[in-house]
């Protein structure tokens, strides 16, 4: 049994208190197959979103089987299913593989077990035939019918639909609606679905008209009409606006012990008519609700479904390919210079004044210009990197967002989703800055220690994924996450002191947070021979920092940056 208890909620909106649902009540037996319907901005969504725990209700409480959710624990993950509006499956994918990453994610079930729980469902859902067709080819019934069977693998006691009926033609709806009401059949299970049309009101046990915050009828389809004096069900929403809400929920309190009845009567003679007894009233044994699936497995599939979408995704993998293989080149382009000799002069000058002063003018002019070309190139690498770095996270969690948010509601853990991206992008930084290093150092000898430069170049590429993996855990858009990653690589070079020297002033402000300051201070002191470093500081102005301070602080950068990724992916980011 499912129980609302004078539920209410409020939101401060412009300095006002905006009520979204008023002293709501209702009574949902296992078994049973509810619609909420209404005008738009009714409250139906937020009802069923305070029924699933996602919005946090001011006042009241609902039950489970007896039990105070709010008081004595929530749902457990598979206890409720909940189909949003928006597609929770990933277009690269298969039918089949977004049930099997379904159920890796949410069970325990392995093997066989594993396979047999895959067709079961597909077939419940009327998927098996299609279970081989990427999601991006499906048509709108079928991407619900998917969300749906996603949601069956865990056996869920409630399932709650948000929509799920919206923009369709009307034998996909009432296909739908006939899936919805056949799956409320079985295993007791309590099915609700926010709806606008009225069409298929019969086939719905009762209907919860909601109107204004309030609710205005809960009782049988078939009275409905009746009830709001209209002549067919779709002229019911004709009627509500006759009345104020309060008044309708006022009229419906006093006739709640009538319409109530009716619905146990008719609840009953439902499963008489089935040949069966109607299902208890106390929940299932907890051995019947599915046991999440373990940290490791839930980090696995992810990563293994991230490198899937990886190698599916055309556009995004060329863009990879082009990046690694371009960018390197173009630091090669550069590769004749910096290789001068540097002229060493004698302890003492010597009797011919003018050769003198000719040699210590061709050493001036070497040292600078190796100095520059060198400084510039390991600049250039570290920037390119940081590009890569951006490109690499920018989008990362902003991009899967709302999926994020059906899995953790799920079961899935928030930390293993983070593992399964640090793991991947670890695998991308490490790709990238090697390469770009063996290449450009085939290219352009680094003279000095080579080593000390692979591990900045590394370095700069990880401070730069793992902060921008941060703005995009906290960012609500990935346009907005792609903005914001994009502004903090423009203003890497002008802030790192590399071509300009900034004020003092500034500098102390800044330099801290821009990693490639680090990565190109750590690499020219700790990496270049001492002639080749006295070379870079006859031209450069911004002082050098220890190789071993400069490792320490990128470190930081990239905890920093996993610090604010983990604290984003736990926040709850639902439309």
């Amino acid at each position: 049994m499912l129980e609302a208890r004078n539920i209410c909620l409020e939101v401060e909106s412009g300095g006002e208190t905006v009520h979204l649902l008023h002293q709501v009540n209702f009574c949902i037996p296992p078994g049973h197959f509810a619609a909420i319907v209404g005008p738009s901005g009714c409250g139906k969504t937020t009802l069923l979103k305070a029924i699933a725990g996602i919005k946090d209700t001011t006042d009241g409480s609902f039950f489970w089987c007896g039990r105070d959710l709010a008081e004595e624990g929530d749902f457990e993950s598979g206890e409720v299913g909940y189909v949003p509006q928006f597609s929770i499956a990933y277009d690269e994918l298969t039918v089949d593989e977004c049930v099997e990453n379904a159920a890796r994610l949410r069970t325990t079930v392995t093997g066989d077990e594993l396979d047999a729980l895959i067709d079961g469902v597909l077939e419940e859902t009327g998927l098996e035939e299609i279970a081989d067709r990427p999601v991006k080819l499906l048509s709108g019934g079928q991407k619900r019918r998917l969300a749906l069977a996603m949601e069956l693998v865990s056996h869920p006691h409630i399932l709650l639909c948000d929509e799920v009926t919206s923009g369709l033609d009307p034998r996909s709806e009432q296909e739908i609606v006939e899936l919805l009401h056949r799956l409320s059949r079985r295993e007791g299970r309590i099915v609700i679905s926010v709806t606008h049309g009225l069409s298929q009101a019969a086939l719905y046990d009762s209907i919860i008209v909601m109107n204004g915050g309030y609710l205005a009828y809960h009782g049988p389809a078939g009275v409905m009409p009746h009830y709001f004096s209209a002549p067919s069900t779709e002229e019911v929403y004709a009627r509500l606006p006759k009345r104020e809400p309060e008044k309708w929920h006022a009229s419906w309190l006093s006739h709640r012990a009538e319409y109530y009845a009716r619905l146990e009567q008719e609840h009953v003679d439902k499963y008489r008519k089935l040949g069966v007894p109607p299902p208890p009233v106390t929940p299932r044994d907890e051995a019947e609700i599915a046991e999440p699936a373990s940290f490791l497995r839930q980090t696995l599939t992810m990563l293994r479904r991230r490198f899937t979408l990886l190698f599916r995704d055309r556009s995004q993998l060329l863009l990879q390919v082009a990046m690694i293989v371009i960018f390197p080149i173009l630091v090669a382009l550069f590769s004749g210079k910096g290789q001068e000799q540097l002229l060493t002069l004698t302890d003492s000058m010597g009797t011919d004044i003018m050769a003198e002063v000719q040699t210590l003018q061709e050493q001036a002019e070497v040292r600078a210009k190796v100095g520059s070309a060198v400084s510039g190139i390991i600049m250039f690498q570290v920037i390119l990197l940081g590009l890569m770095g951006s490109n690499n996270a920018a989008r990362e969690v902003a991009g899967n967002r709302l999926i994020l948010e059906k899995e953790k509601f799920a079961g899935a853990s928030p930390g293993a989703f983070l593992s399964s991206r640090i793991i991947y992008l670890s695998l991308l930084v490490l790709v990238q800055s090697v390469w770009m290093f063996a290449f450009v150092q085939y290219c352009w000898p680094l003279r000095g220690d080579a080593m000390n430069h692979l591990l900045f170049l590394v370095l700069a590429n990880a401070a730069m994924t793992a902060v921008c993996l941060g703005i995009s855990a906290n960012c609500r858009t990935p346009e907005q996450a792609s903005l914001l990653s994009i502004y903090l690589v423009g203003f890497q070079l002008p802030l790192s002191g590399a071509v300009l020297a900034l004020p003092d002033t500034i500098e102390r402000f800044t330099q801290p947070f821009i990693s490639a300051y680090w990565a190109w201070s750590g690499s020219v002191q700790g990496g270049l021979d001492s002639e080749v470093l006295k070379a870079v500081n006859s031209i450069v102005q911004t002082s050098f920092s220890s190789s071993h301070l400069c490792v320490l602080v990128l470190g930081i950068h990239i905890i920093a940056g996993l610090i604010l990724a983990y604290v984003g992916v736990r926040r709850t980011f639902w439309e």
